[in-house]
């Protein structure tokens, strides 16, 4: 393997917003955001919008999906094809 080609994997924290959890892992994702963890260190924070804490297949949980309301709506605006 030739050196100097990779990037750096340190630790990084991501925080899952809509779980309202965290994560202290590896990564070689950068951010100028910071957060203090428990362990009393500094680690960058990176914000993500869906993790295995919020994702329904992780969870269990279902969300309902209106599909026949979607199907109505693209009926009204574009015409029932014939």
């Amino acid at each position: 393997m030739r050196s100097g080609i990779h990037p750096v994997s340190r630790p990084v924290v991501f925080r899952d917003r809509a779980a309202d959890t965290a994560f202290l892992t590896t990564s070689t994702a950068r951010s100028a955001r910071t957060i203090e963890w428990a362990d009393g260190n500094t680690y960058p924070l990176i914000d993500v919008e869906i993790s295995s804490a919020s994702h329904p297949f992780y969870t269990g949980n279902t969300r309902v999906v209106d599909t026949a309301g979607r199907v109505e709506r693209f009926e009204r605006r574009y015409g029932r094809a014939s």
